[in-house]
């Protein structure tokens, strides 16, 4: 696959609720995934750790009320693609989450995310 193939396919799983499916399919399993600093974790590698941090993510939420994975942007082997979602929180307050995915593709795989917010 292309970078472009990879990041539509991306989009279309996401938009489609199919992240482990995501995950499986087009990312190298020694994928590392980067957030900002202020994460709890903010450097993951592979999908266990994916999955931990996401746990971790989740058990903040209560409710997620929309989201959207917007079309990516292709350059060379990168692309990016703005994503984000409105959630209840555990404190009760309702907030929107918008962030700048930026991914790394290479030999048919993603190896590199990493998230701006």
């Amino acid at each position: 696959m292309t970078t472009a193939e990879i990041a539509h396919r991306l989009v279309e799983l996401c938009r489609n609720g199919q992240y482990a499916e995501a995950y499986t399919e087009l990312f190298d399993p020694a994928f590392e995934s980067l957030e900002p600093p202020h994460n709890l974790m903010p450097h993951v590698t592979g999908v266990e750790g994916i999955q931990e941090r996401a746990a971790l993510f989740h058990e903040t939420i209560k409710a997620v009320h929309s989201g959207y994975f917007n079309d990516p942007q292709v350059a060379g082997r990168f692309f990016s693609l703005a994503l984000g979602f409105e959630a209840t929180y555990t404190d009760g307050i309702r907030r929107n989450f918008d962030e700048i995915g930026v991914y790394e593709v290479r030999d048919g795989r993603i190896v590199k995310e990493q998230f701006f917010y």
